[in-house]
């Protein structure tokens, strides 16, 4: 959070300065851990039970990463409440939707007991009218001592205003 309050200085960063954000890095997370319990709760929620996931006796003698790696979609997963945490949602925006993505690559596993963390860039908004911002979102999900990403993705998040009073009653 004090990455953005840095960046945001002097304009504060919020809906309707948003324009004057677009290409810049919006926020940084802090680092997580990622760890075998994680990967195992994930592997129950979903059912991808797969042993290179959970197995972690197998893993450290036939993986090629010697020991267990997250599920690639659970490392996606965390960007959503990373994205939050970074600060990349403006504080005045009432609600922020989920509103897909446009492209996501894979580029790194996560070992277990790995730390990552969200860099966030404000990529494109796009006005939708009724007080909603539609933003792209570039995430580079990061490793700690590693020297590519774990991954990068284009996310949508569309942002809903706060609500207008009808004050004709």
């Amino acid at each position: 959070m004090e990455a953005m309050k840095a960046q945001a200085t002097p304009t504060a960063y919020g809906m309707k300065t948003l324009d004057q954000f677009v290409g810049q890095q919006v926020g940084l997370s802090d680092w997580i851990v990622v760890d075998q319990r994680r990967i195992d709760e994930f592997a129950d929620c979903t059912g991808d039970r797969q042993w290179i996931h959970v197995d972690a006796e197998r893993a450290s003698r036939e993986s090629p990463y010697g020991g267990t790696i997250a599920h690639g979609y659970l490392t996606l997963s965390l960007a959503a409440s990373l994205t939050i945490e970074a600060g990349a949602i403006p504080h005045d925006a009432a609600a922020a939707l989920n509103y897909g993505l446009d492209k996501a690559r894979f580029i790194t596993p996560v070992r277990a007991g790995a730390r990552v963390r969200n860099r966030v860039v404000l990529q494109a908004i796009e006005d939708r009218g009724d007080g909603r911002i539609l933003l792209t979102l570039l995430n580079t999900i990061e490793i700690d001592g590693e020297a590519k990403p774990a991954l990068v993705a284009e996310s949508l998040a569309l942002l809903m205003g706060a609500p207008r009073l009808d004050t004709s009653k």
